[in-house]
């Protein structure tokens, strides 16, 4: 079972006890702030309680049936970490497969780190699964860059260690986040020309420090739900079923550090 934190903000109460008293006449401050951190694992289900099962049962059969069918299988775990992680790289990739469905041919694509929020578990993927990795409204999105933005692009990606790049893409990073050298589909990166560019709309504005995307142009950012990244990865999850294939994805030195 995953293990999830909680925080109590006990403050809060100290807050709300302030908003009532600067109503009348006087000066106050909050003399401490607390917080006290309880770890949720499989501990608490040896016990459970009965009542409060009972209570959840008709909400719980309503919740199993939206997140509980299976849009397809994963080879393995994955994950999405820095400088490259197999989960990152699949969801870039994912981007780019997703490109004809949209008249698109994109030179590469780009998911970010943050926008990634669970790890893809080995065996039945869910739509429960595909929700935990992408939460967000964030939809599927193409723009045009020049080639000297494309470099101060990997740059900035370079900064931080490294975000999700599709097959195409080979960086070599400094673990100082300085760029050394990227090459896409095998040529190294030229400035003067353009490239079209997959990602999701959230990085249009140049958010999560890839203020590069903020130059791009000719942008095509679909905004029905339908173009909902989550939406994305679940069609291909289930093209690939179709198949008869389990879904994959390795590190293949995308993003490398320097030695």
């Amino acid at each position: 079972m995953k293990e999830k934190f909680f925080i109590l903000p006990r403050f809060l109460g100290a807050i709300a006890l302030l908003s009532v008293l600067a109503s009348c006449a006087g000066h106050y401050e909050v003399a401490s702030v607390e917080r006290s951190r309880i770890l949720i694992d499989s501990r608490y289900d040896a016990k459970p309680d009965a009542a409060a099962s009972a209570f959840l049962q008709p909400y719980k059969h309503v919740v199993d049936s939206v997140m509980g069918p299976v849009v397809g299988r994963s080879a393995k775990y994955m994950t999405a970490v820095r400088p490259e992680g197999t989960l990152s790289n699949l969801l870039a990739d994912i981007m780019v497969w997703a490109a004809k469905d949209y008249n698109e041919t994109v030179d590469f694509g780009v998911y970010n780190m943050g926008g990634v929020r669970a790890s893809l578990p080995q065996g039945e993927v869910t739509y429960g699964d595909v929700l935990d990795i992408a939460p967000f409204e964030n939809k599927i999105a193409f723009t045009t860059l020049k080639g000297s933005d494309v470099l101060t692009l990997f740059s900035q990606m370079a900064e931080v260690g490294g975000e999700g790049v599709s097959h195409s893409v080979r960086m070599v990073i400094t673990a100082n986040g300085q760029l050394v050298s990227a090459t896409i589909g095998g040529e190294p990166v030229d400035a003067s020309r353009d490239y079209r560019v997959v990602t999701i709309d959230y990085l249009l504005g140049g958010t999560d420090k890839m203020e590069a995307f903020k130059c791009g142009r000719n942008v095509n950012s679909p905004q029905d739900v339908s173009n909902n990244s989550r939406f994305v990865i679940m069609n291909y999850f289930r093209e690939k079923a179709r198949q008869g294939i389990e879904v994959d994805s390795e590190v293949e030195g995308r993003v490398k550090i320097k030695d």
